[in-house]
């Protein structure tokens, strides 16, 4: 019998991934000591955006997790993209990582822009969905600004 020869394919591994976690509550609890106390350091999965995308990443050989795996938070995360190389694009490309800037009552915000004008992102029903990837279209304004979008080469087709 021949040897198959299988090549896996990154890219359309990734976006499945992406696009197969909606709904999930698997990113929603991380437990950390604080003052020795154990506490879900996500609230139940109200700040899981950085946990659901360092989780997401560290599947594959795209993101080098440096300290404490997953992340909590978006700097954290942020810290990690830069050093396991992805860089700032001008333009989504489908698969990139999109971070959002603080809005007055929050924090901020990350997730994957997956095409058509549309991201996936953890929220407040604490769990991935899908939404328009500037959060939102308000009075023709982005519901939340665009910070930075980054891009991994190691995902060109």
């Amino acid at each position: 019998m021949k040897k198959e020869k299988v090549i896996p394919i990154l890219f359309d591994t990734y976006i499945a991934v992406i696009k197969n976690s909606l709904g999930s509550k698997m990113f929603r609890n991380s437990y950390a000591k604080i003052n020795g106390k154990k506490s879900d350091i996500l609230k139940n999965g109200g700040l899981s955006c950085a946990f659901f995308v360092s989780s997401v990443l560290a599947l594959f050989p795209l993101f080098e997790l440096i300290k404490y795996p997953p992340h909590s938070t978006v700097g954290g995360t942020l810290k990690d993209l830069q050093q396991s190389g992805w860089q700032k694009i001008k333009k989504p490309k489908i698969g990139s990582i999109i971070i959002w800037e603080k809005n007055r009552n929050s924090h901020k915000h990350i997730g994957f822009y997956i095409d058509n004008n549309k991201a996936i992102s953890t929220n407040k029903e604490e769990r991935p969905i899908i939404h328009h990837w500037a959060c939102g279209i308000k009075r023709n304004k982005p519901g939340r600004k665009v910070e930075a979008i980054f891009w991994n080469k190691k995902l060109n087709q």
